[in-house]
């Protein structure tokens, strides 16, 4: 009998198959069914117009797998590996690096990635340098054999020969162009004593200017602590490079003429200026000399300042004794005003005045209460006579008596309140005694 695999051990053997006889492939398509779970991994069908395969791209590939958002409908070139994956018995791509094809895949990438780092503040124009008026080295970063560098070299010597130009070698187009652009930059910050640095290239397809729209190449070209100008393609191309850069030039040659500025201009242009300059020291040393006459003819003898000096002087002095004798006999009229003053308050001539004051005022309250007891004293006397002559006491003296009922003590007004046989009590003017009713009249 034939050996009886099962679907796990037929698709483990496929498996290592695939992935034993194919190494890395490089597979173009284009992106449908495109899906991003929360793993961070990205899953997506490449196809063309007769079929189709699965591929994946790993989360810890990150920016080296893919360097712009992968989108339905773009045209990509992927790097991957072959493989399977035996629990479906599918075989699929393992993505590694993805490449946009076509001009709409680059424009597309081009767009999103001009979009992030605008986002991140990389074209800021806060962050620009300013550029050197007369750079004594100039840094250029491009191919050394191609058009460009033939073009500054003859620019900047036709303007100003002795200018230094430091050339960095790099390729300018294809894959690693991007990379040796980056080296070539860190060896001029290396080298030192460059003052401006132009990255350049000519004009091209947007697949040759690839290398430019590099997010590391832009990153460098923002940290970088030199000022950098972009001159790369033709006026009409933009890169990364151009809005990164502290300043972009439309082509190269314009480049080296807005850093290099023409030497027998700047000649004529100090000549003038020595010019005007002698001309303005001249008007000066005649305003100067027009003054000196001037002053020397009102100048006088010193001997007359001297003497006018010596009046004033004397005159000044006159003033400040006049104004001393003054100061001292107004000081002395407040002196004696003070003195004058401090007499009047002496304490002592104050405690015989109070003295006096309050033998004063002793005898006034002497008095005082001496009519005021006289007063209460007599009110008192007339109240007293008046009460005794309210006094019922006094009317019992004259021979009448008050009758009250035993044992309440109610006085008796009236006949009608007593009864017979009953027992009153009689106050005279002197003592009291005890009665019994026998006869009752009226009125």
């Amino acid at each position: 009998m034939k050996d009886i695999l099962t679907v796990s051990q037929l698709n483990d053997l496929i498996k290592t198959f695939l992935e034993d006889n194919f190494g890395s492939l490089w597979v173009e398509g284009e992106v449908s069914n495109l899906r991003r779970p929360p793993s961070g991994h990205v899953y997506f069908t490449l196809k063309d117009d007769k079929s189709q395969i699965r591929a994946v791209y790993f989360r810890q590939y990150g920016q080296r797998a893919v360097k712009f958002d992968l989108e339905d409908g773009l045209k990509i070139l992927c790097r991957a590996r072959l493989s399977t994956y035996p629990p479906r018995g599918e075989y699929q791509l393992i993505v590694e690096s993805v490449e946009p094809q076509g001009v709409g895949a680059l424009q597309k990438a081009f767009e999103q990635l001009k979009a992030r780092l605008a986002a991140e503040g990389l074209f800021d124009p806060s962050f620009k340098k300013a550029l050197p008026f007369l750079p004594r080295c100039i840094g250029v970063v491009t191919s050394p054999t191609g058009a460009v560098i033939r073009d500054i070299l003859n620019i900047t010597r036709r303007r100003f020969p002795s200018v230094n130009i430091l050339i960095a070698p790099a390729r300018v187009q294809g894959t690693e162009a991007a990379g040796e652009i980056i080296s070539a930059l860190r060896n001029l910050h290396s080298f030192g004593g460059v003052d401006v640095i132009i990255v350049a290239r000519g004009g091209g397809s947007l697949e040759d200017l690839a290398p430019f729209n590099d997010e590391a190449l832009a990153r460098e070209i923002f940290q970088s602590s030199i000022p950098v100008v972009s001159a790369v393609g033709h006026e009409t191309d933009f890169t990364i490079c151009d809005f990164v850069a502290d300043l972009r030039a439309p082509t190269p040659s314009a480049a080296a003429e807005l850093l290099v500025p023409r030497k027998k201009e700047l000649l004529e242009t100090l000549c003038d200026l020595k010019r005007r300059l002698a001309a303005a020291e001249r008007r000066h040393l005649d305003d100067r000399k027009d003054r000196m006459v001037s002053l020397k003819a009102r100048f006088r003898d010193p001997r007359r300042f001297i003497t006018d000096y010596s009046i004033r002087l004397d005159d000044f002095s006159e003033r400040i004794r006049r104004a001393a004798t003054y100061n001292i006999q107004t000081l002395k009229s407040r002196m004696e005003h003070l003195i004058q003053g401090l007499q009047n308050q002496n304490p002592q001539k104050h405690v015989r005045e109070r003295r006096i004051f309050l033998g004063s005022l002793e005898k006034d309250i002497v008095n005082s209460w001496d009519r005021y007891f006289r007063e209460r004293e007599a009110r008192l006397n007339k109240s007293s006579s008046l009460l005794s002559s309210l006094n019922p006491l006094a009317v019992l003296q004259r021979g009448y008596s008050i009758t009250r009922s035993l044992p309440e003590g109610k006085i008796i007004r009236q006949a009608g309140e007593l009864s017979l046989d009953e027992r009153v009590g009689i106050q005279l003017a002197e003592g009291s005694f005890h009665a019994r009713v026998e006869k009752i009249q009226g009125e």
